[in-house]
């Protein structure tokens, strides 16, 4: 497969997610509006809300404070093409740590809510998760854009994959992701194994964003982009891919802990597992590494998992 990237592929969907403007508050402390990306689908993108919601957090508190956890739920569809209101309430501020609540909201209906704590740093013993052995470097696994060259829309093989789609997976979504093992598009290759990993990085350097540091930006991207395939291991091993016509999913809710600051100017490795499916529900887990091994977060996601009935055999599904 050709690895290159393409050129018109680009960042700065990630930063303009991330370009809060502040309003008066309705509800509550403070308020700031934003607009989802376009996604091929009507509903946004849960990391879009997710990442939205960090940076009113983050800008709702001192600079030396910064975030470690945030645990949110996704209470509506967001629409694409309408802009989302977000209310940050002040709930405390200790001498070590603060907590603030951040509802988004669009056309007059709460969509989000998350509940977000900041910590202003101490020193103690330290222990970190240990990367994975035996994934091959990002260099060395194809894109998500070389996966998907050979296959086109509207053939039996490329299942509900359209040519948005297409285009969205490939270059859309701001990030360079590169799956171990192959990514479940169009069909699960191989053992039904209920893990995987996740090279991402951005396309092209990240541009500033107003209100935020560069380490706040960077944490705010990573928020952005933990959502994309973190449900992704349970596909895997419910033999599920993403194109299989009829398939249901939608985030419900989310948690991420921030353990360390790191960069997004190089690789970072996602590893993901599958921790339990059942009841139409799959819970997901993910840690985030740098390629040096530095564990920089872990992220929690349950999702809705609706299987089409009945699912077509793996042997004839490219055949349908």
């Amino acid at each position: 497969m050709n690895q290159s990237t393409r050129t018109t592929a680009t960042s700065e969907i990630i930063t303009a997610a991330l370009d809060l403007k502040p309003v008066e508050p309705l509800h509550h402390d403070l308020a700031f509006v934003a607009r989802t990306q376009q996604c091929p689908w009507p509903k946004a993108y849960g990391g879009d809300v997710v990442a939205q919601a960090t940076v009113a957090g983050i800008r709702s508190v001192d600079t030396e404070r910064v975030l470690h956890s945030m645990h949110s739920y996704f209470l509506r569809p967001v629409d694409v093409d309408a802009e989302v209101r977000y209310e940050v309430e002040v709930l405390r501020d200790g001498r070590g740590y603060s907590t603030r609540q951040i509802r988004g909201y669009q056309s007059g209906k709460v969509v989000f809510v998350a509940i977000a704590s900041f910590h202003s740093g101490e020193s103690g013993r330290e222990f970190a998760a240990p990367l994975p052995v035996g994934v091959p470097d990002p260099e060395l696994v194809p894109s998500s854009a070389a996966y998907l060259e050979p296959t086109v829309p509207g053939t039996p093989e490329a299942g509900s994959m359209t040519v948005a789609s297409k285009s969205y997976w490939s270059e859309g979504r701001g990030f360079d992701m590169r799956h171990v093992p192959g990514p479940v598009y169009f069909e699960v290759e191989g053992e039904l194994t209920p893990m995987q990993a996740v090279w991402v990085r951005p396309f092209d350097e990240l541009r500033p964003v107003d209100g935020l540091t560069p380490a706040m930006r960077d944490q705010a991207a990573l928020a952005f982009v933990c959502d994309y395939t973190v449900l992704e291991p349970i596909l895997r091993v419910l033999d599920l891919p993403w194109a299989l016509p009829g398939l249901t999913t939608a985030s419900l809710d989310h948690a991420m802990w921030f353990h360390r600051a790191g960069s997004m100017d190089d690789w970072l490795l996602y590893a993901q597992e599958a921790v339990t499916a059942h009841g139409g529900r799959g819970l997901g887990l993910g840690r985030f590494f740098t390629r040096d091994g530095r564990h920089l977060a872990t992220v929690a996601q349950e999702g809705l998992i609706r299987a089409p009935s009945p699912i077509p055999p793996r042997a004839v599904r490219g055949h349908l």
